[in-house]
């Protein structure tokens, strides 16, 4: 299920990209975002404020997602099936 997420960076421009779900390209849509998400790969992270820190890899969704929500400010997610 591919999940829709669009959003905003700090400088203001916005984004709109597809978590895929693949480890060799988990976004497509921004390469903005894409190169955060790369950027961010391999180093701990919290899906959310009370969970413990796991490793983002491209292939983990959440991780992904929680991703984007640290560097930028996301407006929407949705996921379609």
């Amino acid at each position: 299920m591919p999940h829709t997420v669009t959003g905003r960076f700090d400088g203001g421009s916005t984004y709109e990209v597809q978590i895929t779900g693949d480890a060799h390209r988990p976004v497509i849509g921004a390469i903005r975002a894409a190169a955060l998400v790369k950027l961010h790969a391999g180093q701990p992270i919290s899906l959310t404020p009370t969970d413990p820190l796991r490793v983002a890899f491209g292939d983990d969704v959440g991780a992904v997602l929680a991703v984007l929500r640290h560097c930028t400010s996301v407006l929407a997610h949705s996921v379609r099936p």
